[in-house]
């Protein structure tokens, strides 16, 4: 079984396959991993997030 993965890494991962360029080795190392629920929780946080920053772009280009 693969070590538990810190969360930079998580993070590093998360990044990654929301713009896509996460590599083959490192999405089955991922979903090897025994606990997703902070790949779950790092997910939705960046979601989140991002979709706040369009949000305040949008309100700051816009008057």
């Amino acid at each position: 079984m693969a070590s538990k993965p810190g969360l930079l890494q998580v993070i590093q991962s998360v990044l990654a396959s929301a713009f896509g360029v996460q590599s083959h080795k490192n999405y089955q190392k991922d979903f090897s991993q025994p606990d997703v629920k902070v790949y779950i929780t790092v997910g939705v946080v960046f979601v989140i997030l991002f979709v706040l920053s369009l949000i305040a772009l949008v309100q700051f280009i816009l008057p």
